[in-house]
C-alpha cells in the first residue's frame, strides 16, 4: 500500500523517491533511520502524519496476535524516536515502528526518524508475525504455525 499496489496481475510501485541510511550505533538494540522522502504531489506534514496513523497493514486487519495496534506509532516530541526509550513502544512490545520529528527537507519533501526493534520486530517477532499471517491465509497448517510459537518462545 505504501510502495504499490497489486493490479492482479503484479505490483505496480509507487513513484516516490526515497533516500535513507540506517547507523549502526552502540546501543543493545533498536535501529533508528533517518528517511528523507519526496512525493508525486507534496502533501502536508498533517497528511503524512494521518496516513501513518491510519494505516492497517493486513496483519493488523485481521488482528494477528503478533501484530501491534497501531503498526506506526507517530511520536511528536522533538527529541524522539530515541532507542533506549522508545523501542518497546506499541501494544505489543517491541513490534511497532515508532517514527517522529517530521520536518521540511531542503532538499526532498520531508524527512523524519524511524526506530524499529532489531531483534524483536526484525527477526524473532516479525518471523512469527509472517507465520501467523501465512495460517490466516491458509498457506501453513495449524500444527506448523504452533510449532514455529513453540520455537520463538522456548
Amino acid at each position: 500500500k505504501l510502495l504499490g499496489t497489486f493490479d492482479g496481475a503484479a505490483i505496480r510501485y509507487a513513484d516516490i523517491v526515497v533516500s535513507a541510511h540506517c547507523n549502526r550505533v552502540p546501543t543493545r538494540n533498536g535501529h533508528l533511520e533517518a528517511v528523507s522522502v519526496e512525493f508525486e504531489s507534496k502533501p502536508t506534514q498533517e497528511e503524512i502524519i494521518r496516513a501513518w496513523r491510519e494505516y492497517r497493514p493486513l496483519a493488523q486487519q485481521l488482528e494477528l496476535p503478533s501484530a501491534p495496534q497501531p503498526a506506526i506509532f507517530y511520536d511528536e516530541r522533538q527529541d524522539r524516536p530515541q532507542p533506549r526509550l522508545d523501542r518497546m513502544a506499541g501494544s505489543i512490545p517491541g513490534m511497532a515502528t515508532v517514527v517522529g520529528r517530521l520536518r521540511p527537507d531542503p532538499l526532498l519533501h520531508y524527512k523524519f526518524m524511524a526506530l524499529g526493534h532489531n531483534t524483536i520486530r526484525g527477526a524473532a517477532g516479525g518471523s512469527l508475525l509472517n507465520a501467523e499471517l501465512l495460517v490466516a491465509q491458509g498457506y501453513l497448517g495449524q500444527e506448523a504455525a504452533a510449532l514455529a510459537k513453540s520455537a520463538v518462545i522456548a
